[in-house]
């Protein structure tokens, strides 16, 4: 009797199951797992992602990591017992997450990698903008501006991927000056967490170990950026050294404006976010998206979808109101 009722019942859980996988197909359910909302980058990535999921009948569940791999890995333990078909992951520490992913794969969830590519683990897309052509933006634009001299690079977070990737773009543009002997980097480290504090003390320490004598920064982000340029503005040295971004927060935008900064690269947040989104429900519906790269993550070949990016500069900055990004009295500090 016991046999019999325990094959009833595994026969009803499997209808209710094939049930719920087609109601799930029509209105998926997509956790998406954030590094950190108290960043401006991520809670703009955020607000974009839960609309354009929703115009596609999605229901979106929001966690934010706060920076901390032990919260990230529970919290999408979390969405993984409420039942999500699809993880969308903005990885705090690209490294620790294969066991968290590997439960989700077990329960048939699909799992895309949001910005930064996860690493040694079973992810089924990556959506991403292209991370070495942003560093070789980064790198050209300050040897437009300074094509010899003593460079420092001020890489981003060691447990974020994309930093690496920043720095071999970089690199792609900087060596054979470096080998030619046009420039000379001075010095290169990597900030934990994209901490602007923690760029500024890099920097400090920089200025006085080169006695001042550096004429450009490659910062890999806004963030480090401007950490780099307060370090710079106490020894009366920012403007006439110029350093690198990304991301558009609008500080950086006004640093720019004003001739601190000399560029920085903006990142359209409502195509990527739309285009993971998109992503997820067409994993979800077994449809095939049309992905245009391939990454190998240390476990497989990770099929990816690469957006453009966009070198913003004082000529430019006015894209940013003309696509809705920002409003003229924002950037004007208004």
């Amino acid at each position: 009797m016991k046999k019999q009722l325990s094959i009833a019942l595994a026969a009803a859980m499997m209808a209710l199951g094939s049930g719920q996988a087609s109601a799930d197909a029509a209105n998926p359910k997509i956790g998406f797992s954030i590094d950190d909302l108290r960043l401006e980058r991520w809670a703009r990535d955020r607000d974009y992602f839960v609309a354009a999921a929703g115009q596609l009948g999605a229901k979106v569940y929001v966690q934010s990591a706060d920076a901390s791999e032990q919260k990230q890995i529970a919290q999408i333990e979390n969405l993984i017992a409420r039942g999500v078909d699809a993880l969308v992951i903005v990885p705090y520490n690209a490294t620790v997450l294969a066991n968290a992913i590997r439960e989700a794969k077990k329960a048939k969830i699909k799992v895309i990698s949001y910005d930064r590519l996860i690493l040694n683990a079973d992810v089924d897309a990556y959506v991403s903008f292209d991370n070495k052509a942003v560093g070789q933006m980064q790198a050209q634009a300050l040897v437009t501006a300074r094509p010899k001299g003593n460079y420092y690079l001020l890489g981003g977070a060691p447990t974020d991927n994309n930093a690496k990737l920043l720095r071999e773009g970089q690199m792609a543009v900087l060596q054979p000056l470096v080998d030619k002997g046009d420039i000379k980097i001075v010095g290169k480290q990597w900030v934990k967490d994209w901490s602007p504090a923690e760029a500024m003390s890099i920097v400090e320490n920089a200025l006085t170990a080169n006695a001042n004598r550096i004429d450009a920064v490659v910062a890999s982000n806004d963030a480090t950026a401007g950490g780099a340029i307060q370090a710079l503005a106490a020894q009366k040295l920012a403007g006439r050294v110029p350093v690198s971004g990304q991301d558009a927060d609008i500080a950086a935008v006004r640093r720019v404006t004003a001739g601190s900064q000399a560029m920085t690269v903006y990142k359209p947040l409502k195509t990527i976010a739309g285009s993971a989104a998109r992503l997820a429900v067409q994993l979800v519906r077994n449809e095939k998206p049309a992905y245009n790269a391939q990454y190998h993550n240390g476990y497989k070949q990770v099929n990816a979808l690469l957006l453009k990016p966009i070198l913003l500069n004082k000529s430019n900055v006015d894209l940013l109101v003309t696509d809705g990004f920002y409003t003229r009295a924002q950037l004007a500090g208004k």
